[in-house]
């Protein structure tokens, strides 16, 4: 039933006429876009060959197929996608990618259709859309690739909305999908604004910005990477330190090992070691700083018994004798950070610039030479797409003629069993 009203809500759209797309403010075009024009050019992608069809009779051929517990092809998936023309249609088209998702054929999503998907999000004005999908991956099969991934962070950190741009990233660290340094420079340029605002996180925050930090950073061996580094290290550790380390590694793609304040101690010792080739921005010390003395208040707070009966058995159930262990160390990381911070004061190996201005200056110096690689790499890839695709479409054209003759072929010895009797 809400198959056949989907079916003709979709229908009703093809019918009546073209729907107007509102507009940017002009205050939010005129921001300006990290990745340069060339990099989000849409000719390319809308110069490959066309398949148009009628999103009513796709959606009617999807709902027939699923009622008879059969399963839909990715083409036809693709298809529907492909032909979005409003932003009421993206609405239709998440609905057949999730029922898409928990179909037999689930894991054949076709890599262009995920691409496809979040381009058309961007083109009508539907990236929450886009990103919602994004962030619930697993019920809709949403894992894009290096290049999707860098169009959906230009689009929010053009118009400033950098929490949403860091959901990005997120999603970019718990795929493991740093590879590309435009994607490293973009996520860092993300972060480093996001945490320019100051945010109030909560511990799940605090661990998901912080892994991102910390895998992101170790991408770049410079006072951007390791100022990540530090600085992701000390939120993992201060998941740790109050929740326990199964905390720190729930969902994350993280080396399983105790003592993350420890290691974000061990990158100033580095930097203290260092002839200056490398420095720590002053902002992200101060953080860690902030941090470790918000640890040493609630330690304190612990000690003298302030909390209630109920949260203490609660912290007794998460933590284990080693996380207890970890957290007796907290003095001594306290001091350790107090004498390192004065080492590299004394050194000049304190960059006063804040990481905020750092990860600027990164993207305007290097984010244009990164994108030459990227756009040759997309470009084979939009041409290998388009030769699987071609593949796909003659393999259902043979399967249909097949499937007819064999229908034909029925039909003639039953007529001439007929005719026999």
């Amino acid at each position: 039933m809400v198959s056949s009203k989907m079916a003709a809500f979709v229908f009703r759209r093809c019918v009546t006429s073209a729907v107007k797309v509102k507009r940017f403010a002009p205050s939010l075009t005129a921001r300006r876009c990290l990745l340069s024009a060339a990099y989000t050019d849409t000719k390319l992608w809308e110069a490959r060959e066309k398949d148009p069809h009628n999103l009513a009779l796709l959606a009617n051929i999807m709902d027939r197929t699923y009622d008879k517990n059969l399963p839909v092809s990715s083409l036809t998936v693709s298809r529907f996608v492909d032909n979005i023309s409003s932003r009421e249609e993206v609405d239709q088209a998440e609905y057949y990618l999730y029922k898409f998702r928990h179909s037999p054929n689930c894991w054949y999503l076709r890599d262009w259709t995920i691409h496809d998907w979040v381009r058309q999000c961007l083109k009508y004005g539907a990236r929450d859309k886009a990103l919602h999908t994004l962030r619930n991956k697993v019920q809709y099969g949403i894992f894009p690739d290096d290049f999707t991934f860098n169009l959906m962070l230009n689009s929010f950190i053009k118009d400033g909305d950098f929490k949403s741009a860091c959901y990005v990233v997120e999603e970019v660290m718990l795929q493991e999908a740093f590879g590309l340094p435009s994607t490293q420079i973009l996520s860092l340029y993300a972060l480093g604004n996001f945490l320019g605002t100051r945010p109030q996180l909560t511990v799940s925050e605090e661990q998901a910005l912080g892994a991102s930090l910390l895998l992101c950073g170790l991408k770049q061996d410079s006072t951007v990477g390791l100022s990540a580094q530090l600085l992701g290290n000390a939120l993992l550790g201060k998941v740790e330190i109050l929740k326990g380390i199964h905390a720190v590694f729930k969902g994350m793609p993280l080396f399983w090992a105790r003592g993350y304040i420890g290691r974000a101690l061990a990158i100033m010792e580095r930097v203290a070691v260092d002839n200056g080739n490398v420095k720590l921005s002053k902002d992200t010390l101060d953080l860690v700083g902030d941090l470790l003395q918000e640890l040493s208040s609630t330690s304190d707070a612990d000690s003298s018994g302030e909390e209630s009966g109920a949260e203490e058995s609660e912290k007794k159930d998460d933590v284990d004798e080693d996380d207890q262990v970890e957290q007796a160390k907290l003095p001594q990381y306290v001091s350790r950070f107090k004498e390192l911070r004065g080492q590299l004061e004394s050194q000049d190996n304190v960059d006063p610039t804040s990481f905020q201005a750092l990860v600027t200056a990164m993207a305007q110096q290097n984010l244009a030479a990164a994108e030459v690689a990227d756009l040759k790499q997309y470009e084979s890839r939009v041409k290998a797409w388009e030769a699987e695709k071609r593949q796909l479409i003659h393999r259902e054209k043979e399967m249909r003629e097949k499937a007819e003759q064999e229908r034909q072929e029925q039909l003639a010895e039953g007529m001439a069993a007929a005719q026999q009797a």
